[in-house]
């Protein structure tokens, strides 16, 4: 029996040696289409917009120049800053209730002098024109930029664009300490001589320099496709990006808008809302046996417990955001009218999302990571301009249209990514979360200190690992 079979056995495995190859070369073609089809049909729509006042002209092109802007002040703009801060009302605290109950008021008082008597504005303004600024035209709205060269390039070394898009309640400024070390890394000890960057930083429509989007329904999409025709403006075919906060959503929406155009993509924040079992199985489980969902030892230590720290501190600090995302007029106008009001929002941020544990000091722990000259001119940045509300706006945009933040997930991230995790960050996201997205993360880095505001706390640690993250990418 054994014997008669064997022919037929060896006529089987002959056309298996023909089918199986043909079978899986058709289904490896197919799997293969499909994915490049899949990736080349996932990207997020360009689109187009106007955001100026009225309806978009029908005739005549754009203004495209570029033209240079400087900042300026005038005698009656700081009167007036003046006026209002000699007429400042205090509040007294409750006893021992040092960043618990927001910014306290015996603080604020300190600051308010500070800001009054010794504060030099129009030195801060020399400060900020130091860099060369910028505005130019885009669907309908003016865009204020800064554009940083580096002074010396060494023969043959190629210069890198790198644009930075901050978030809110920062700035451009945000940036002023990074620059130069990445425009000129040697002169600043940084021995990764052979990665230097021009570094473009805009500001977000309707924040600081930048004008106010005049109709409804500016989003991160839209932000993301007017950075795009800057650089394209600017004459620049490929570039990297680099954003936190709302910066990491936009410069997330550039990669997956033209990814052809985003040679590398590094951000200090990625923020993911998937929900759904797989993801709460991964919890309840990471709490005792993280390397069995993939998490590290490293991602416990800053996940664990997981309610108090993503749950309850997430909800402590993010009161602002449901006001902005549903009705920001009404606090902003406050703001806009009252200079102690509007730098008691904003700072209170630079308190507790730089770290947590400044809660509990009198003082929120604020001058020791910054100096009150610099966090009172990224105020001041809000106060001139008036851009307090519009930037608040941008959260209502956002929001109404996409509730849970989870629509631009669904839209592969391709382009090389870089992470550059912050201890202090408000929300940590692990690698095995971060590949659900970001489908070619090859830097991925704990930092080790540093909070939300990464580029203004820590430049240093911030610069070294984007160089890290471009060397890698361009050896590629």
């Amino acid at each position: 029996k054994t014997i008669s079979c064997l022919p037929r056995s060896f006529e089987y495995s002959q056309k298996n040696v023909v089918l199986v190859p043909a079978a899986a070369l058709g289904v490896g073609g197919v799997l293969l289409y499909w994915l490049r089809s899949g990736r080349k049909m996932k990207t997020i729509d360009m689109g187009d917009g106007w955001w100026g006042s009225g309806e978009r002209p029908l005739k005549g092109k754009e203004d495209e120049s570029i033209r240079p802007f400087k900042i300026e002040t005038s005698d009656k703009e700081i009167e007036d800053l003046h006026r209002r801060l000699d007429q400042f009302r205090f509040t007294p605290h409750v006893e021992g209730a040092a960043f618990h109950y927001g910014f306290n008021s015996s603080y604020l008082q300190k600051v308010v002098t500070y800001w009054r008597n010794q504060f030099d504005w129009r030195k801060q303004v020399e400060v900020l024109n130091k860099y060369p600024h910028f505005h130019t035209t885009i669907e309908g709205i003016d865009i204020h930029f800064i554009h940083v060269k580096p002074s010396y390039v060494p023969h043959g070394r190629a210069v890198q664009p790198l644009l930075m898009v901050h978030g809110w309640p920062g700035s451009f400024y945000e940036f002023y300490k990074i620059i130069p070390l990445l425009t000129e890394p040697a002169r600043h000890g940084l021995n990764e001589g052979d990665v230097v960057f021009e570094v473009i930083c805009p500001s977000i429509p309707g924040y600081g320099f930048s004008e106010a989007p005049h109709q409804k329904g500016f989003d991160s999409i839209a932000a993301a496709r007017i950075f795009h025709k800057l650089m394209n403006r600017l004459g620049f075919k490929e570039y990297y990006l680099q954003g936190g906060d709302w910066g990491s959503r936009i410069t997330t929406n550039m990669a997956q808008m033209l990814p052809q155009s985003v040679k590398g993509l590094h951000l200090n924040v990625v923020f993911i809302g998937k929900q759904g079992l797989g993801r709460l199985i991964c919890i309840m489980l990471g709490a005792y046996l993280p390397w069995l969902v993939g998490l590290s030892r490293e991602d416990a230590r800053r996940f664990y417990p997981f309610v108090q720290k993503n749950i309850y501190d997430v909800l402590r600090e993010s009161g602002y955001l449901h006001i902005q995302a549903t009705k920001p007029d009404t606090a902003g106008c406050g703001l806009n009218d009252s200079p102690v009001g509007l730098a008691a929002y904003i700072l209170e941020k630079f308190s507790t999302w730089t770290d947590k544990s400044f809660l509990h000091k009198d003082d929120g722990g604020l001058e020791s990571k910054y100096s009150l000259d610099e966090l009172l001119t990224n105020v001041m940045i809000y106060w001139v301009t008036s851009s307090i509300v519009s930037s608040m706006r941008f959260y209502k945009e956002n929001f109404s249209k996409d509730p849970d933040l989870t629509a631009h997930t669904r839209v592969g991230v391709y382009v090389p990514t870089g992470i550059a995790a912050f201890p202090q960050e408000i929300l940590h996201t692990p690698p095995v979360w971060v590949k659900d997205v970001y489908k070619n993360v090859i830097s991925y880095s704990y930092m080790p200190r540093g909070g939300h505001f990464a580029a203004f706390e820590e430049p240093k640690l911030l610069a070294q690992d984007i160089m890290q993250f471009v060397r890698k990418v361009e050896q590629l």
